[in-house]
């Protein structure tokens, strides 16, 4: 039963009863497995283009952004880097005072190599009276550490992953926020703009603001562009009620409902709100120095000039079938372009009717559609590219999380860890239709694709509801079309150890 501080909530919120109920629902029924038929692999689903298929899709997007489309680049940007110290957070709360761990070890042995080096310096000369070099050398590990972490310091084990000093340049080191601003101008402008969107998350809201609008003017001058930065949140509506592992309602300890923020998939929200004619969309902190720069700015070109190609022949023939001026010929070819270039296939597609086999083309072909970079799979952990088996019996390119696979069925489970390529979140994205209307992005979303995790609160067990990832079911009815990107263009930053590999040196 609902209370009356309840409902108050949820209406503060903009959460309806309605939706509520239906996500205790889940929590009892669970969400299903999805059922496979591949593993994505070259050739069948992944795309690999030659040297001159390259060339000629950068030439179609440098010809398409030339002829003034707005283009968006969609950072979602709203985690913090509490995560990306785990480690060092064990260490300071630990009982050992010096490092121990090879995550400890290499921690200290490259402390001069993170670009945060001299703040950190800085930090120390304030708090403790010593050089990061006399801390060191007098074994103070654990002040260094809370230097670096807590709030008298640096403060990054509260801050944005998007606002901690990533990279060196002899003119001052750079936040990913800003490398995202390079890239931005370096392959996302058009008309002499760059706009360039960041989710953020509402208590950091402020400090994001800040820090863009100081490094904004020294882009501008570098890179000749004029950008145009907008920023959104999370919506509370889209954030998901917790359950005790017996499903009952999980409470606070004031007694009112627990509610959670839903994933990244409750950015589909803020992505629609995007108005577009191209997004980017790729993570806060896949992002590596001016040197290494190239091979990103060419495959994401890459990927752009397939999806306006794609974009076009889709568009040419939703006014050929809109117009009624096609014979059983052309909806043949229309057929080969689903199923080969798009990899949409519908198995008993031979049984259509004409009648029914235009309005079975159509709904495919007039949906968003998007172009996702994909990397060969080096064990990293995450979700991967499949051939699956969607609600109305048609098979389509998803990118699918581990969590999506029932590991008691031993085929896909092995399809799972033997797939050959891995997805590094490197999207790009069209989001109107060939009349120029925006599609409503969340009618595209597979609600059955959501997941149950397990979580604490205060030391209390909870189950929490995810929503479909806004790469996987979040988009899980757009035409998808998967090309191979080289692993160059995959540098992403789990751990702080991370910043000494050589890719962000």
């Amino acid at each position: 039963m609902l209370s009356e501080k309840d409902r108050e909530l949820i209406a503060r919120k903009g959460i309806s009863e309605e939706k509520l109920n239906e996500e205790f629902e889940q929590f009892k029924t669970g969400f299903p497995f999805l059922k496979l038929e591949a593993a994505a692999s070259a050739g069948k689903g992944i795309y690999l283009p030659t040297d001159e298929e390259r060339d000629s899709y950068i030439k179609t997007w440098q010809e398409y952004k030339a002829a003034g489309h707005r283009i968006v680049k969609f950072v979602p940007a709203s985690g913090a880097a509490s995560r990306m110290f785990k480690n060092m957070f064990a260490f300071l709360n630990g009982d050992h005072d010096e490092p121990q761990t090879d995550f400890e070890k290499e921690f200290f042995a490259g402390i001069k190599k993170f670009a945060f080096h001299k703040e950190l310096c800085d930090k120390c000369k304030q708090n403790n009276g010593k050089s990061l070099k006399e801390m060191l050398e007098a074994g103070q590990y654990k002040a260094i550490v809370a230097n670096m972490l807590n709030g008298e310091g640096l403060n990054y084990g509260q801050l944005p992953k998007g606002l901690l000093l990533f990279h060196s340049y002899p003119d001052g080191p750079r936040t990913p926020m800003e490398e995202h601003l390079v890239e931005a101008a370096l392959y996302a402008s058009s008309n002499g703009e760059a706009h360039v969107h960041f989710t953020v998350s509402h208590e950091h809201m402020g400090l994001f603001k800040k820090k863009v609008a100081e490094k904004v003017e020294k882009y501008e001058k570098e890179y000749g562009v004029k950008y145009d930065i907008t920023f959104s949140e999370q919506k509370p509506s889209t954030d998901t009620v917790a359950v005790n592992p017996d499903n009952t309602p999980f409470r606070n300890d004031d007694g009112t409902l627990l509610f959670r923020p839903g994933g990244h998939g409750a950015l589909i929200e803020n992505l629609n709100e995007i108005d577009a004619d191209v997004v980017f969309i790729k993570n806060i902190d896949n992002v590596v120095p001016d040197r290494l720069k190239a091979d990103t700015v060419t495959y994401k070109q890459l990927i752009a000039g397939v999806l306006v190609s794609l974009q076009k022949k889709i568009f040419n023939y939703l006014r050929i079938l809109d117009s009624g001026e096609y014979n059983h010929e052309r909806l043949e070819e229309i057929i080969r372009f689903v199923q080969h270039d798009l990899c949409c296939r519908k198995p008993d597609i031979k049984d259509l009717e004409d009648a029914d086999l235009v309005i079975y083309l159509r709904k495919k072909l007039n949906r968003p559609i998007r172009v996702c970079g994909m990397v060969k799979n080096v064990g990293e952990p995450g979700g991967g590219p499949f051939l699956t088996y969607n609600q109305d019996g048609t098979i389509s390119l998803q990118i699918l999380e581990s969590s999506q696979i029932d590991q008691n069925n031993e085929e896909y489970v092995k399809m799972f860890k033997q797939g050959t390529h891995f997805n590094p979140v490197d999207l790009v994205c069209a989001t109107k239709d060939y009349k120029g209307k925006a599609f409503n992005l969340p009618d595209y979303v597979d609600k059955k694709t959501g997941f149950i995790s397990s979580k604490s609160k205060n030391g209390r067990e909870l189950k929490a509801l995810e929503l479909p990832g806004l790469w996987n079911g979040a988009m899980s009815d757009w035409n998808t079309v998967f090309v191979e990107v080289p692993l160059s263009t995959f540098n992403p930053v789990k751990t702080v150890n991370d910043l000494l590999r050589d890719q962000h040196q």
